[in-house]
């Protein structure tokens, strides 16, 4: 993962970060300095000054040189939620965008069984770029704990009066 080293190097020191995105420039997209700039919008002076250590990288220039290497690596999505529940819930999704506060969001399922099925696919949402998490209460306050996107808690009020009437007609 490309991205990712060039992260962890930016937070090691400017050293590792300048070497690392060297490295990435050079091997992993195979471009020079000048082609990279051309490519990523970045002007050729900044990159170079960040290749030669002269010049300390600040958190905007970071954030585009990381946007511009996972476009060309097809790797940048779509902002999306992710929804954490168990396959017959999940059927109930019917629109996979929504329009909220006038922004289009894309709605990803993560289908769980179990505890450990929900907890895993919280942390698979949040390291496939999620920027929220939609789940059931019995599994939020575990996953608040873990991940570093907002998660929301699904709280099925009709649906739960429904089963207790169902319940209460079975009984007799």
């Amino acid at each position: 993962m490309t991205t990712d080293d060039l992260i962890k190097a930016a937070l090691e020191s400017d050293d590792a970060f300048m070497r690392e995105l060297g490295r990435t420039i050079k091997e992993d997209i195979r471009m020079t300095a000048a082609e990279f700039s051309a490519k990523s919008g970045i002007p050729a002076s900044t990159i170079y000054k960040l290749l030669s250590g002269n010049r300390e990288p600040n958190i905007k220039t970071l954030r585009q040189i990381v946007r511009a290497i996972r476009k060309m690596e097809g790797t940048d999505r779509p902002e999306f939620i992710a929804v954490i529940a168990a396959r017959p819930v999940l059927d109930y999704i019917t629109e996979k965008k929504l329009k909220v506060h006038g922004k289009l969001l894309t709605v990803r399922e993560y289908s769980a069984t179990s505890m450990e099925d929900a907890i895993v696919a919280a942390i698979r949402a949040e390291r496939d770029g999620a920027k929220a998490l939609v789940c059931a209460p019995i599994v939020s306050p575990t996953v608040e704990k873990v991940l570093r996107i907002p998660v929301t808690t699904i709280m099925p009020r009709d649906s739960l009066i429904a089963a207790i009437e169902l319940a209460a007609k079975k009984m007799g």
